[in-house]
């Protein structure tokens, strides 16, 4: 092992909710803690309740002579290209967006591609033919799971309806609750994928006291809804953040590519193991062969 001087030191502000949001920042945490077991980093973190500001934030990371500074979300966009700005030298990264700063490289992910498939679960799965997405703020990036969702719904089951709906909040679980509510009893609809933080853990909840399933995001969130939670879209922040760092120490404290990008195929996103429902075999071969399909480029998800 490295002497403590020679082990990089990696910052990270972590997105709005921060630790505890049983998803986003929870996994790019779990990312960082494999890099320091398995590449020999430190790292420190910082929370918005710590810094009131992302600003703040950035500029402590800074003072703290962090080798890499890493921004989690794309709210935190702005904060992270003014404090690279101000310092030129110092090395960022960005997840969930990306920047023309020469300072900032970027992880994105193919969301849509994981949505794709959670909706052709849904559209399996639903026995009413009407499932529902939520979304948490409404912006380009979940647009993609929001469009990919959709569209594998139609994939699995032409004659379903999806009803796409923007909570407007990540982290308000009773606003989740309120609008799975209105969701199940006003639209009929008896599968909801969630993209919206501890909002959507409100709804996964709600699902499962109302008897009707659910699908969540991020990470496996079986366990928040056992009898609802069908499958979850993955997405592997931990993967992708401990690839890059490892990638950013094999090459001298730098990025080989500057905008990195993960989907099924890089094993950036995927689902979750299929539970509480029983799929037939057909059905199964088709989740197959929809992957594989979306990895070989055989389907092409149209977004906005």
């Amino acid at each position: 092992m490295a002497s403590a001087q020679e082990r990089p030191e990696i910052g990270v502000v972590l997105s709005d909710v921060g630790l505890g949001d049983q998803s986003y920042s929870d996994a790019a945490f779990r990312g960082l803690a494999k890099a320091r077991d398995e590449e020999g980093i430190l790292f420190d973190y910082r929370e918005i309740a710590q810094t009131d500001t992302y600003d703040e934030a950035f500029k402590q990371l800074v003072e703290g002579d962090n080798d890499l500074i890493i921004g989690l979300g794309y709210m935190v966009k702005d904060s992270l290209e003014k404090i690279a700005k101000e310092n030129p030298d110092q090395q960022f990264l960005i997840v969930d967006d990306s920047s023309e700063l020469p300072n900032v490289a970027s992880i994105t992910f193919k969301e849509e591609e994981g949505s794709y498939m959670a909706g052709v679960v849904a559209g399996l799965s639903t026995k009413s033919g009407h499932v529902g997405f939520l979304g948490g703020v409404e912006s380009d990036l979940l647009k993609k799971f929001q469009f990919g969702y959709e569209q594998g719904v139609k994939a699995a089951n032409p004659q379903a309806d999806v009803k796409s709906v923007y909570a407007g909040d990540f982290g308000d679980s009773d606003l989740g609750t309120s609008i799975a509510t209105s969701m199940i009893q006003d639209d009929d609809i008896d599968v909801i994928y969630t993209a919206a933080g501890l909002t959507g853990v409100g709804a996964l909840q709600e699902a499962q006291k109302q008897g009707t399933y659910a699908i969540g995001v991020d990470a496996d969130q079986f366990f928040i809804a056992e009898k609802a939670v069908v499958t979850s879209m993955i997405k592997n922040v931990d993967n992708a953040i401990f690839s890059a760092v490892r990638t950013f120490n094999e090459n001298g404290g730098k990025f080989p590519q500057k905008d990195m990008v993960f989907g099924l195929k890089e094993e950036g996103v995927g689902l979750a193991p299929i539970r509480v429902v029983e799929l037939t075999p057909e059905q199964q071969s088709l989740i197959d062969k929809l992957t594989q399909d979306l990895i070989s480029g055989n389907i092409t998800i149209q977004l906005p």
